[in-house]
């Protein structure tokens, strides 16, 4: 790295896994966006110290965001979503806002440019909805250690140097990390969804059966198993015959005149749902991103949430 330019054009090239990293880690897009540029200029700042012997570019900037993440995390709670927080809920019991609960956001695909060749790297499966409210289970700590070890596959003495600690207590976080992730039965390799053009497929449906309000549509393209959440709320609950309950509720308060745009999020398809308002114009409802198996939409968390809207770029207001 003989120049500043030649510097940043080397960071840059892994601005998105760093992204990535953290936001898994701190589960906020903007908080993300905050620390990967927190690391580059850290990064900046100690770029005649860094020597490329004793570890890669890439190591040494994962080890700068790590350490930035965790410093960041102190004091701070965690960011679950609704069923990593509460009982489940009875579908047509009144709303109850979360009030001062901090949620886990989305991360638009946009943000990372998934598909292109510099975000190879990146393991999609680990940025699920899913998985990553599991490791908010987890303390900061275990969480980086699980992230290093078994998403990044860092070995544990690498990991173990990114952190600052020993390979043993690198071995022990780990496991207690695997154990508390297990017991919330979501482990990285059971989000594995189907292609995204199957993916598509599914919420392609599911779109069509919204627009017309027709909840007999909608329940033949979920699991019988399928969970709804919704944040800020902390209400959510599971099963058939408990959305179609929650469904009927909401077309008959909030109308069925409706216009759905698809988003992409965490490597998963979605779309934003704009209601009918005043003057022909639709607004900006919620945004709702789904997990999807062979079987259907097995998941559906709806976000309602304006620093949610803000990081996905959503109008307020579209014609009709």
């Amino acid at each position: 790295m003989t120049s500043t330019g030649d510097f940043e054009t080397l960071v840059q090239r892994y601005r998105p896994e760093l992204l990535a990293h953290c936001y898994r880690m701190l589960g906020s897009v903007h908080d993300a966006e905050e620390l990967v540029q927190e690391t580059c200029l850290r990064a900046w700042r100690a770029r005649d110290r860094y020597d490329p012997s004793r570890a890669s570019l890439r190591t040494w900037l994962y080890r700068i965001a790590t350490n930035a993440c965790l410093t960041a995390l102190d004091g701070l709670g965690r960011r679950p979503l609704p069923s990593g927080l509460v009982t489940e809920s009875e579908p047509l019991r009144p709303l109850v806002h979360g009030g001062e609960a901090t949620w886990l956001q989305p991360l638009p695909d946009s943000l990372l440019g998934l598909g292109a060749p510099a975000t190879a790297a990146i393991d999609r499966g680990s940025l699920r909805l899913a998985f990553v409210a599991a490791l908010q289970l987890l303390s900061p700590r275990e969480r980086a250690v699980l992230i290093l070890r078994d998403v990044l596959d860092y070995p544990a003495a690498e990991a173990a140097d990114i952190l600052e600690t020993s390979a043993a207590a690198v071995n022990s976080s780990l496991q207690r990390a695997r154990a508390r992730i297990r017991a919330a039965g979501v482990l990285q390799e059971q989000v594995a969804e189907p292609s995204d053009a199957e993916q598509r497929s599914w919420v392609d449906r599911y779109m069509a059966a919204f627009v017309r309000a027709d909840i007999q549509g909608l329940l033949q393209v979920v699991t019988e198993d399928v969970l709804m959440e919704m944040p800020p709320m902390v209400n959510w609950f599971t099963g058939r015959e408990n959305y179609a309950s929650f469904m009927g509720w909401v077309f008959a308060k909030a109308g069925k005149a409706w216009r759905l745009l698809p988003v992409r999020a965490n490597g998963q398809a979605g779309f934003a749902a704009y209601r009918r308002g005043d003057a022909d114009m639709f607004e900006l409802h919620t945004l709702q991103v789904f997990t999807v198996t062979a079987g259907g939409i097995s998941r559906i968390s709806v976000f309602q949430d304006a620093d949610v809207f803000a990081a996905f770029g959503m109008a307020q207001k579209v014609d009709g």
